[in-house]
This record gives structure tokens, sequence and C-alpha cells, in this order.
């Protein structure tokens, strides 16, 4: 029996989720594209999505994600790993399954911290399917990849607390149906370094909350949006902080470890999708008397993607068995390494297979461009590789404290 052996449960979740993507989910790339420029608005919602996520709901491939039974799926991290990474292979598949970011870490959130009129107004439509939400922590102003550094001000007034500040990239916010934003910001200045900082719950139509604009990614006007948001006296009952005052460092850490995990997982399918297309283009595809195929040097490309493919994909098996039996404090390092290795193997395995494609690689005739742009954002989504990689550092230096000079 292996370490990583699925539930029944599980592996029929797995098989029904693969043929719903052959029968589904791949056949509507093209009519959500047409839908799309048919439009002629970046942040259409099309009908095709709607038709997805009623099939998906059908099938019971809804809220996968969501480990609470009752509400979600009730599937370990471990469990979930192998439909993360199913989903990851079409940028339509997590929002048909109700399994997309930011949403599913802003359920979470509701799910732990939420007051009951939270889960009632806000926590049961997402979990539904019928409002969506955005997570409002970066800042324009500072170096948002330490957390402690947001300067968003939250002054208590009364019964209310009074928030002012400019917040961006806050995905999703731009999605038609986005109702509701999670926004850290500052609420004590001189309290020590790690509860200075609170997180509430703010309706996106409330007085004060102005979306700017839409932040492009790479020249990609994502459908879901990237908005930058400034709060000018926007008042927020007492009642709409979560946890408590000075609880939002916490909040954010118990958030975001799920949250990079998923994207890794996602990674690993687009890195699988981004390989089979390689090889489907080199071997069809005949330059200099012979298919691409034969040449060495992509051969050589095949046999690494397929190598690293298969290292992340155990990282991440390994670093979901770990959050689910000793806890995600105790898989830090486990976390930061995949959110690090995850999104730069498949970068590089997409980038070889645009190569592949030639001029039409860079094109919107395949999803690599699109694919490409979206894993490099990854790369500093939820924390920059270099974070990672410092976090990961230091707690390897701290096994060998006694070899540092004393007073340094």
């Amino acid at each position: 029996m292996s370490l990583f052996d699925l539930s029944e449960r599980a592996r029929t979740l797995q098989a029904e989720l693969l043929e719903f993507m052959d029968a589904h989910v791949y056949p509507a790339e093209p009519v959500y594209e047409r839908q799309m420029r048919e439009s002629g608005d970046p942040h259409f919602h099309p009908p095709v999505m709607e038709d997805l996520k009623a099939e998906a709901r059908r099938r019971g491939l809804w809220n996968l994600f969501h480990p609470h039974p009752g509400t979600g799926a009730g599937l370990t991290n471990l469990e979930y790993a192998p439909l993360a990474e199913i989903m990851g292979r079409s940028h339509l598949a997590p929002e048909a399954c109700n399994c997309n970011a930011p949403d599913t870490g802003n359920m979470e959130v509701l799910e732990l911290f939420g007051t009951d009129e939270h889960r009632r107004k806000y926590l049961e439509p997402l979990l539904d399917g019928t409002i969506r939400s955005a997570f409002a922590m970066t800042e324009p102003g500072v170096a948002s990849s330490d957390a402690t550094n947001v300067e968003l001000s939250m002054r208590r007034d009364g019964d209310e607390y009074r928030l002012d500040g400019r917040k961006w990239f806050a995905s999703n916010a731009l999605h038609k149906k986005c109702k509701v934003l999670i926004v850290m910001g500052k609420t004590d200045p001189g309290a020590p370094k790690h509860r200075q900082q609170s997180m509430m719950v703010v309706p996106i139509d409330a007085p004060g909350v102005t979306v700017v604009r839409n932040l492009p990614v790479f020249g990609y006007h994502d459908r879901e949006g990237h908005a930058e948001i400034v709060f000018d006296n926007v008042r927020v009952p007492v009642a709409d902080v979560l946890k408590g005052e000075g609880e939002g460092f916490a909040i954010s850490q118990a958030r975001l470890g799920p949250g990079r995990i998923h994207h890794s997982m996602r990674a690993i399918g687009m890195a699988e999708r981004s390989l089979e297309l390689l090889c489907k283009r080199a071997q069809s595809r005949v330059t200099f008397g012979k298919p691409i195929a034969d040449n060495a040097n992509i051969q050589d490309w095949i046999a690494e993607a397929r190598i690293d493919i298969e290292m992340i994909r155990l990282l991440t098996l390994k670093t979901a068995h770990l959050m689910d039996t000793v806890g995600n404090k105790q898989a830090q390092t486990e976390i930061a390494a995949i959110k690090v290795a995850a999104p730069a193997i498949a970068l590089e395995i997409v980038d070889r297979a645009i190569q592949v494609h030639g001029g039409a690689g860079v094109t919107d005739d395949f999803p690599l461009a699109m694919t490409y742009a979206h894993l490099r954002a990854m790369r500093l989504a939820d924390g920059p590789d270099e974070v990672h990689k410092r976090a990961i550092a230091r707690r390897e230096l701290r096994r060998y404290s006694e070899f540092r000079p004393e007073g340094h």
C-alpha cells in the first residue's frame, strides 16, 4: 500500500472529473472565447460558464476544495491534490467546479472566522456559486511581500471603523458577480508588529469603495480582473471585523497556506497540458525532412519535463499529506518549497512548448501564451519566490545556530 493511496471516493471523483473535462470543459473553451469576443467586455460573464457550473453540480463536482463535510466535499488535502491538478489543465475548470481562487481562501476564512451573519449573507452564496469575492491585501505604496507593511488605515470610530487607503491586485474584484471584499489593514500602528493588522468584511458597493481600474497581466485583462481599489472614508461596523482586532496577520497565514498548495496543484495541471501540446506539435510538424520530435534536443525537453513534473507532483503530495497529518504549521517548509518549485518548473515547460509551436505559440490560437502569463504572475502571488526561499533557509540555518559567532 502506498503512502499516497487515495480513498475509493477520491478515485471515483477523479474519474468523474476527467470525464467532465473531456466531455464538457475542453469543448467549452472555444465557446467561451467566442462569447467573450462577441461581448466586447473583458469582464463579461459568458453564459457557457453557468452551463459548466450546472453540469459540475449535477455530477457532484462542486466545492471539492472545501474540507468541511456538509458545506463542502469533505476531502483531505491529499485527496484534493489530483483533482486540483486536473482542474488546472483548463482556465475554465476551477470556476466551473466552484474551486477558484481567491474564493476558496475567502470561503475558508468565512467558515473559520465569520459571524452567523457573514455566513448567511456571503458564505452560503459563495458556496452556492451565485456570488464571487475578492481579497484585498496587496498595496501599491509598500512592499507587500512583507504583510506587516500594509498601510490601509482602519481607525476605530464608535461602533464603526473608518477605512482609508489604496489596494491593488485584488483578484476577482471585476467579476460581474463579485459582491464582497475581505480587506486587510492596520488598526493599531503602536501594537507589536504582528498584532497591528486586522481583517474586515466589506461589501464591494459600500460607500467610499471605488474600483479605479483593472491591472492587465502581460497584456491580458483577465475576466475576473486584478483591481486597484480606493477606500475613502469607508465605514465598517465593528461586527464585520474577522476574529477580532489584531488578528489580521494570523488570519492571513491561515488563509495563504492552503491557497499556496492549491496554486501549486493547478500548476502541475498546466504543465501536463503544455507537455501534451508540445508532444502533439512535435510529432505533427516536419522540418528539414523529419518530424520535430526526432530532434535530440526536443526529446531532452520532453524527458526533462516528465521528470520534473513527477518530482513536483511527489512534493505536492508529500506536502498535502503533512498538512493532513501534522498540520499546516509543521508543513511550512514543504508549502514554501512547492510554491517556489511548481510554478517555476511549469513555466519552463510552457516556455519550451511555446518554442516548439513557433509563432503560433505566442498567439491566442493555443492556450500557451495565456498560461505563461498566469504562471509568471503566480511566482509573485501569495508571496514571491524570494520570501519563501528566505523562510526555508532560515528554518534550515536554525538547526546549526550553535555555529554562529556570539553577538551575530
